[in-house]
């Protein structure tokens, strides 16, 4: 990609303390402050939420996935409509995922080949072949302000040649993919970095990506089983070696610990279904850790679920309320907490970019450790991961 070729992104850096840094992410329908996270959406909807309740929360940029998005609504009805923005009604921005992660959660599922994989729907049994090709096509129909590239994706937990063997295919798909992506001046391509737990490997998706000059870049193929000690020095080394002048997003991360331990690092954007799908089964993302709302010590609690949150749910409505609507699998429980832990997130975000920015990251980080390790019991990978950061948690 020539530098003399406009692509709809700009990265901006505000301040850097340590390894972290603070950005301006410049897309075509909002500015993103990094770091950042990413609430998923897979099917066009967080689940729960009115596209207008999301904005509610301050996010700007929310995810969709294309292997579900191509089997309903398809593309079709996305291209007459203009896209996914005004399918749903959603004036900020989207990323969409290529369809690449279904290659391990549907994996009896689908057989892969060079060409691309084969799915068998879990939907209703009809086959879809998703290609690189395919994917840029459904992609542009989207119209998704950042789109990633199809890469073959293998669990971390998987050794042996087959995880060389999806490094260098995931290599020789992004170049189908730039070939096959006609919007490149209104949607970005990121390129993911694969490779497993092998740095060798990581090294060397991580320099053809970089040579072929992408928008952005994506650190994918963690959090799926692999001990946190090889997680963070993976997410460490890709970080340190990915381009300063490039958002840099590590794919599937959403616990709190991990964001604020990853941000420190350098990552700048994060994605998880983690805070919406923990709310639907009634729990509730708090500074101290987590509220299993069904339990009977919150029938008489009167308190809402934290009382600095101004989201819809602590505004308005106690612990005892919840829990009631929890118990009685109400689901207004689920509306309500989604748009607390989504809220809960977005803030956990913009304290740690303001303490990079305002210089005093460290301080914001013990302070963290503190209220969800009371014990001290802090994890030792954790305490490792912010000390190589620069932070020492006493």
């Amino acid at each position: 990609m020539s530098e003399d070729k406009p692509v709809a992104l700009r990265l901006e850096i505000v301040a850097r303390w340590g390894k972290a840094r603070a950005t301006l992410l410049h897309l075509p329908h909002a500015i993103c402050e990094t770091p950042m996270f990413m609430p998923v959406g897979t099917q066009g909807t967080i689940k729960g939420l009115t596209s207008e309740q999301v904005e509610d929360v301050h996010c700007n940029l929310i995810l969709g996935n294309t292997y579900h998005l191509g089997h309903r609504p398809g593309p079709e009805v996305m291209k007459e409509l203009g896209g996914l923005h005004q399918l749903m009604n959603w004036k900020r921005n989207l990323l969409t995922d290529s369809g690449g992660f279904q290659m391990v959660s549907l994996l009896q599922l689908a057989n892969i080949t060079e060409q691309g994989v084969v799915f068998r729907s879990p939907h209703d049994g009809s086959e879809m072949v998703l290609t690189p090709e395919m994917s840029m096509q459904i992609q542009n129909c989207i119209g998704a302000d950042i789109m990633m590239a199809l890469d073959d994706v293998v669990s971390t937990v998987t050794t042996g040649p087959r995880v060389e063997e999806a490094m260098h295919r995931t290599l020789r798909w992004i170049d189908r993919c730039v070939e096959a992506h006609k919007r490149p001046h209104e949607q970005n391509l990121f390129g993911i970095v694969q490779g497993g737990l092998d740095m060798d490997l990581r090294s060397q998706c991580l320099k053809g990506l970089v040579e072929r000059d992408l928008p952005g870049y994506a650190i994918g193929g963690l959090s799926g089983g692999e001990s946190k000690h090889h997680f963070w020095r993976v997410v460490d080394k890709c970080a340190a070696e990915l381009p300063e002048n490039k958002p840099r997003y590590l794919m599937g991360v959403g616990y709190s610990l991990d964001l604020l331990v990853c941000s420190c690092l350098g990552v700048d954007m994060f994605d998880c279904v983690y805070p919406s799908r923990t709310a639907r089964f009634g729990v509730a993302l708090v500074k101290t850790g987590t509220l299993i709302l069904k339990h009977r010590e919150f029938s008489k609690d009167f308190r809402p679920l934290d009382d600095e949150c101004q989201c819809m749910a602590c505004r308005n409505y106690t612990r005892a309320y919840l829990h009631s609507l929890v118990v009685q699998k109400e689901q207004l429980a689920g509306q309500l907490l989604t748009a607390h832990n989504l809220t809960y997130q977005m803030d956990l975000m913009r304290g740690i970019r303001n303490s990079i920015i305002e210089g005093n990251l460290d301080r914001f980080a013990q302070k963290f450790i503190d209220l969800q390790f009371p014990n001290g019991d802090c994890p030792s990978w954790a305490r490792d991961a912010l000390k190589s950061a620069g932070i020492d948690i006493q």
